[in-house]
């Protein structure tokens, strides 16, 4: 049978694309923008006519899409999301369940890189829903800005469904599907949800006109997505012969490609490509990774994986902290409750501390709530997510230090020094308090 009969054999309605999983089953489905909106409709009808039992969902950050459909919050009686990456939305439902003493997310905490394997060894899953760019004449989909978890659970699960929109643009790495290993197909061309770059603020530029100077020419450099790393973006347009391999790639960092910035040709890992893992922002970026040969799309096992990440010389991560203490603990994904989630920052951290030359670099505003508190505390109050042993330089608007090789006195008094100004005594006093310094 060839490519174009298969296809029409498999495609189908929503409706009956859903209908062979199991009442009671566990799924897993594509992130951002790979959330197929029609797949989730017509699974959250079957769960509304009380067709589905019980629907366990292993995923991270489906947004929006799953929020409208199968997480609204008269079905978690029968839907239970497991995620290990929240959304905002994702929080206040969350939060909207503390209030009435019940749990409305599992979050499940594993490092991206780590995360198609632990849920491979752990989970067996009945269906995978995603997705995907129209089929070539080659018979191949594309898995187009979301290579992540995709690549590898999608194979996991017993049925694979695909949600097919020409509108998902088609990348290079890793992002194949072949027509034989999809059991059912159905089209629908909506709009691709955008996040538009965000516009820097005058703190963001003063936390990167710290960060700038520590990424030469020839760094390959990892950039998380908000304000600061897009200020940084822009601080770099004169840099020479920087490289990307970084988890997400961001409009920021496509101009940062545009500007001539970037052209990977002092990597020994990936020479002259563009490596992530998944993207997000507007129409443009999707353009521009669309059937670009030098946007490399792969599994997220691979791209975060420090032993990958260790093997890049001169590698520069840049993340960002929700609170750090005097010993050099980092909070980045817990505020009263989960905020987030771990994501790849320890993945970067971890690889970065043996690229040569290597550097890992947390910033973040000096304040939060408005600059109600600190967020250089004496104490970690909630978890950790990076150790003490593992962070290296720390950036606020008021400057930068370098916590490595310090002991926990020069730590204290370098990270006081980087405070907001209004903090800064009581911070002194705490510190003699813990005896610190």
């Amino acid at each position: 049978m060839n490519h174009e009969d298969q296809y029409h054999r498999k495609l189908t309605t929503a409706d009956n694309a859903v209908a062979s999983i199991p009442s009671e089953s566990i799924i897993s489905m594509g992130m951002r923008v790979a959330t197929p909106p029609a797949l989730l409709k017509a699974l959250e009808n079957r769960v509304r006519t009380g067709d589905i039992k019980k629907l366990m969902v292993y995923y991270m950050r489906c947004g929006g899409v799953a929020m409208k459909t199968i997480f609204q919050e008269d079905l978690l009686d029968r839907v239970r999301p497991f995620s290990s990456m929240l959304t905002k939305d994702e929080v206040k439902l969350a939060k909207k369940g503390f209030a009435k003493g019940k749990k409305y997310i599992n979050y499940v905490p594993i490092s991206f890189s780590r995360y198609p394997e632990i849920i491979k060894r752990q989970v067996d899953l009945d269906a995978f829903l995603v997705t995907v760019s129209p089929m070539d004449k080659y018979g191949y989909f594309n898995f187009g800005t979301s290579g992540d978890y995709a690549i590898e659970l999608s194979r996991h699960a017993d049925q694979l469904i695909v949600e097919v929109n020409k509108n998902m643009p088609r990348t290079s790495g890793g992002t194949l599907l072949h027509i034989s290993e999809v059991d059912t197909i159905i089209e629908n061309d909506t709009p691709l949800i955008e996040e538009p770059q965000r516009e820097t603020s005058e703190l963001d530029k003063k936390i990167s006109d710290y960060i700038a100077p520590l990424i030469p020419d020839g760094a390959t450099i990892q950039m998380g997505i908000g304000g600061v790393p897009n200020a940084v973006c822009e601080q770099l347009r004169n840099k020479k012969d920087l490289g990307i391999h970084t988890e997400v790639i961001t409009s920021g960092m496509i101009d940062l490609i545009k500007s001539g910035a970037v052209n990977n040709s002092r990597k020994k890992l990936n020479a002259h490509l563009n490596v992530f893992t998944f993207a997000i922002g507007d129409r443009t970026l999707y353009d521009f990774i669309d059937n670009n040969p030098s946007m490399a799309c792969l599994p997220v096992s691979y791209v975060n994986e420090p032993q990958t990440i260790a093997q890049i010389d001169n590698m520069i991560s840049v993340n960002s902290f929700i609170e750090i203490d005097f010993n050099g603990q980092v909070n980045a994904e817990f505020i009263d409750h989960q905020f987030s989630g771990v994501g790849g920052q320890l993945d970067f951290i971890r690889g970065v501390y043996y690229s040569r030359n290597g550097k890992t670099i947390l910033a973040s505003s000096s304040t939060a709530q408005g600059g109600k508190i600190s967020r250089i505390v004496p104490r970690l109050n909630t978890i950790t997510t990076d150790s003490r042993l593992d962070v290296d330089y720390v950036v606020t608007e008021y400057g930068c230090c370098q916590l490595m090789g310090k002991s926990t006195t020069e730590r204290t008094h370098a990270l006081i020094n980087i405070a907001h100004p209004d903090f800064r005594d009581n911070l002194i006093k705490q510190a003699k308090e813990h005896n610190f310094i």
